[in-house]
């Protein structure tokens, strides 16, 4: 509220109008309003009749607040708005005055005058015609030419939703999304672009806009042409997916198949999209990589079929938000709500990078970045981009691809058709989907999802006071499980059961044991692993387990909590609430289902 109504006056130096629900609302949400001069200014209730111009607020010293230089017509009497708190100030007690019992009597007095008054007022209310009241205009009118002026932070940031005008000059550093890309709609409509992260689109966002609000369009301004659906050719997906945004699709397995292979089957590998989904042809299809001299080398899909090794790697791949629905439940991000699902596992197949970089002139040595640019992009033609450290894109047992083979399968387009990059052990922001352009530099990629996302922080950082710069990219991930099964809240009946689940670590870095409880932690059992034989140092696959237990009858309920550890002897925290974050990343807190017994 502070941010959106209260602390600045509106362009030309107006106040916030605000309507007399919304008034009341602020009321309701919050008990202590900024002060303007010796009170609380307030903006003309519009839609409320019979009150009229500027209302003045002043806090009295008996806490009440007394309104002034305000119009009543028809039969509101005037009256007081308790909106500061109370304080008695024991009118009868030894210590009051004998004036003061007279000025409370005489009070008294006073208020059966008024009420006899305001009889009176009724009747000649009821046969005198209330006096015209115009209202002055809600919002000053602008063209759609003077909203375009205000295209930058020095001239103020300008943007049009629909019919109105807003100044969001000051929400730019605490936009979730990061400045950069408010500014790509500066002076124009926002629409093109909400239509890309149709998230925007709800209740809370249209509130929080709303408080920036400092005009509206002309009415003589033509509409704003529609824009196409840019998610219109998106492919199909199976119903089995837990949708958590359709524009762009964000999906994951639901919790009782995710652990039922090995290899994630490609029709429910948890979906991942930051953009609409390109349509590429593969006979055009190029890909871009910059050599050694700084010239472009050019490599169609055939190219990088037939004149490189095919080389194979077992891989989990794991959003960086994998598990944000628990840091939700402690304290909402406003981000995808992802369970445990956002994680998968597939045999890839394609060209190491190492051999197209060796290709390119460059040598086992050399130092910096490698950054990756996809083929999807937003409307001003910003593309998804991220980047990995040369040595771990060099590493001959890095094993990072550019895949063309998804579980022996043509990668499907979903997960970057024709070519992505898989880099094992490394959070999946990086493994860039539909790869158009490979550069090697000194520096990180300058990407939004490198710099302003995919990053931890304290849980005392805020948007107000968070800095992007101080916080490394999320490369390695660390070790983290969850139980599959049972499902939250289940129902289960007394006798054996069986606790399902997955355990991974990044960088390599092998699942040596996971612990279970089914008492919330007070006691444990080690779980069964399952799943192939990794090499050391390369474990770039996640380890499956399970638990068979007994459930003595008379057990009301189970509280089952799962904990991994690494080859690192790396293990997980006990709680969320330590390492909440306002980017809800890196949740690797004890998984917990409670499941309740029923009668055997």
């Amino acid at each position: 509220l502070n941010r959106c109504c209260w602390r600045r006056p509106l362009a030309g130096g107006g106040l916030p109008r605000l309507r007399l629900q919304e008034l009341l609302a602020l009321k309701a949400k919050t008990q202590l309003l900024p002060r303007h001069g010796s009170g609380f200014f307030l903006g003309d209730l519009a839609g409320f009749k019979g009150l009229g111009n500027m209302m003045l607020i002043r806090t009295s010293r008996s806490g009440f607040c007394a309104l002034q230089n305000t119009y009543w017509w028809k039969t509101y009497p005037a009256a007081c708005l308790a909106w500061s708190p109370y304080r008695s100030h024991g009118t009868w007690n030894n210590t009051g005055s004998t004036r003061r019992r007279f000025m409370v009597i005489a009070g008294a007095s006073l208020g059966v005058f008024t009420i006899l008054a305001y009889g009176d007022h009724r009747r000649r209310a009821a046969e005198v015609d209330p006096p015209q009241f115009t209202p002055n205009p809600p919002f000053p009118v602008f063209t759609r030419q003077e909203v375009a002026r205000h295209h930058s932070e020095t001239d103020r940031v300008w943007v049009t939703y629909g019919s109105d005008v807003f100044d969001v000059t000051d929400f730019l550093e605490l936009h979730p999304g990061g400045k950069s890309k408010i500014l790509l709609a500066a002076g124009g409509a926002l629409e093109p672009f909400w239509a890309l992260y149709a998230m925007h689109k709800q209740e809370h966002v249209l509130e929080l806009l709303q408080g920036y609000k400092v005009g509206e369009l002309s009415p003589e301004e033509p509409p704003q042409p529609i824009p196409g659906d840019p998610y219109a050719e998106d492919p199909p997906r199976h119903p089995a997916l837990k949708v958590n945004t359709l524009k762009p699709f964000n999906a994951e397995p639901p919790s009782e198949l995710l652990a039922e292979n090995y290899l994630t089957p490609n029709q429910i590998f948890f979906k991942r999209n930051h953009l609409p989904v390109p349509t590429v042809d593969p006979a055009t299809y190029q890909l871009h990589v910059q050599d050694s001299r700084g010239q472009a080398l050019s490599f169609s899909l055939q190219d990088l079929k037939c004149n490189f090794p095919k080389h194979k790697v077992i891989a989990t791949v794991q959003c960086a938000g994998n598990r944000r629905a628990e840091m939700n439940a402690l304290q909402n991000t406003n981000r995808l709500g992802w369970d445990i699902g956002a994680i998968s596992t597939a045999c890839w197949g394609g060209v190491r990078l190492r051999d197209i970089l060796l290709h390119a002139g460059y040598k086992q040595g050399d130092e910096g970045h490698v950054s990756f640019e996809g083929l999807d992009q937003d409307p001003s033609g910003t593309v998804y981009g991220a980047s990995i450290p040369f040595k771990k894109a060099m590493d001959p047992e890095g094993d990072v691809l550019l895949a063309y083979e998804m579980n022996g399968e043509e990668l499907p387009r979903d997960h970057g058709f024709p070519i992505r990059v898989v880099v094992p052990g490394i959070v999946g922001a990086r493994n860039v989907k539909w790869l158009a352009r490979i550069l090697v530099g000194p520096e990180e990629s300058q990407s939004h999802w490198q710099q302003k996302d995919y990053k931890g922080f304290s849980p005392a950082v805020t948007w107000e006071t968070v800095d992007f710069s101080k916080a490394p990219a999320i490369q390695e991930m660390p070790i983290q499980s969850a139980i599959t099964e049972p499902s939250p809240d289940a129902s289960i009946t007394p006798g054996e059961l069986t606790v399902k689940g997955y355990a991974w670590s990044g960088g390599g870095q092998g699942v040596i044991r996971v612990d279970v409880s089914l008492d919330g932690g007070t006691s444990w059992q080690e779980a069964e692993l399952t799943g192939e034989p990794q090499s050391p140092g390369r474990a770039w696959a996640w380890q499956l387990w399970q638990l068979k237990a007994s459930v003595p009858p008379g057990t009301k309920e189970l509280n089952i909590v799962c904990k991994a550890v690494d080859t690192s002897y790396n293990e997980q925290p006990d709680s969320v609430g330590p390492i909440w974050n306002i980017l809800g990343v890196l949740n690797n807190a004890w998984h917990r289902v409670r499941v309740f017994v029923g009668e055997g």
